[in-house]
């Protein structure tokens, strides 16, 4: 066809701007031959490995959020880190403030029963550093207690 052949064009000067066949056309796009070895693409061992489409998934998900690393100044890394922190603590701190009657309640219980806790855990410390005299004089006061209690019943 005339379009197709930059030869046959009648300006000189639209002939340069159409591209020409410089390379010849591959054997293998005949399938008239089914004995020839098709080329295939070679394996990229980087682009394979499971490291890098980690990293690369991870870089897409992160440009997707905008959060598209940054080479900022490290002073600017660390105001940065410590606005967030102020924040999220001023987060936690109205969030305890917002506890409802319940939660405060049940606070308290638990702090009641911790305290009697380390209270037991105190007194039986004392009785087993006590010296033996003052275990068996304890025993003999709470035996005749339960004797003078039976007596009297």
């Amino acid at each position: 066809t005339p379009s197709d052949s930059p030869l046959e064009d009648s300006d000189p000067k639209d002939s340069f701007l159409i591209p020409r066949h410089i390379m010849a056309e591959p054997d293998y796009l005949d399938d008239d031959n089914p004995e020839l070895i098709r080329p295939q693409k070679l394996v990229n061992p980087v682009k394979t490995s499971r490291n890098h489409q980690d990293l690369h998934r991870e870089l897409l998900m992160n440009q997707k959020r905008g959060l598209a690393p940054q080479n900022k100044p490290e002073l600017q890394k660390v105001m940065e880190k410590r606005k967030r922190d102020q924040v999220i603590k001023q987060k936690e701190e109205e969030a305890q403030k917002k506890k409802s009657d319940l939660e405060i309640e049940l606070l308290k219980r638990q702090q009641k029963l911790e305290q009697l806790e380390l209270e037991k855990q105190k007194l039986q410390e004392e009785q087993e550093n006590a010296p033996e005299f003052v275990k068996v004089k304890g025993n003999l006061r709470r035996t005749g207690q339960e004797v003078a209690h039976a007596q009297e019943s």
